[in-house]
C-alpha cells in the first residue's frame, strides 16, 4: 500500500499526461514518460509511448464539452492508477528515484499549460487523510476563474 505523498504524486502524475496532450510540450513530456515506466527496456518504453499516443486520441476525439470532462477524468485515474501500481512494485530506494522523475514530468506540464486557462484549480492535500486512494479529509482549495479578463 502507497503512503499518502506517493498518491499525491501518481495523481498528480495523472493529470499531468492529461493536460501535457494537447499541448506543444507533448512529445516530452510523452517521451519521459514512456522512460520512467519503460524503466530501461526498450520493448516496455515502446508499448507505453503506444499508450500515451492512444490516450491523446481519445482526448482529441472527446473534443469539448460535459463528454470530454468525463473521459479527461477517466484517463486521469487510468494513468494515476498505473503510476500507483509502479510505484508500489519498486523497493524503496528506486521509487524515490521515479518520484524525483516524476515530478520534473509534472512540473513541465505545469510549464506547458495554456496560458488562457478559463479556470484554474489548485488542491493542496498536505492536510487530507488517505484510506484506498480516496481524500477522507480535504485541504485548501483555490479556485481562480478569469471569466472577467
Amino acid at each position: 500500500m502507497l503512503v499518502e505523498g506517493l498518491i499525491a504524486v501518481a495523481a498528480a502524475g495523472g493529470t499531468a499526461v492529461v493536460q501535457a496532450a494537447g499541448t506543444d510540450a507533448w512529445n516530452g513530456i510523452r517521451d519521459g514518460f514512456a522512460r520512467l515506466f519503460g524503466r530501461g527496456e526498450p520493448g516496455r518504453e515502446q508499448a507505453e509511448l503506444e499508450r500515451l499516443d492512444q490516450t491523446r486520441s481519445v482526448l482529441e476525439a472527446a473534443g469539448e464539452g460535459e463528454g470530454a470532462q468525463r473521459v479527461q477524468i477517466a484517463q486521469v485515474a487510468r494513468w494515476q492508477t498505473r503510476l500507483e501500481t509502479l510505484l508500489e512494485e519498486l523497493p524503496a530506494a528506486e521509487q524515490q528515484l521515479v518520484v524525483a522523475e516524476l515530478q520534473a514530468l509534472v512540473a513541465q506540464a505545469e510549464a506547458a499549460k495554456p496560458v488562457e486557462t478559463v479556470e484554474t484549480v489548485h488542491n493542496d492535500f498536505s492536510q487530507a487523510s488517505f484510506t484506498n486512494s480516496q481524500v477522507l479529509g480535504s485541504g485548501t482549495m483555490t479556485v481562480t476563474n478569469n471569466y472577467d479578463k
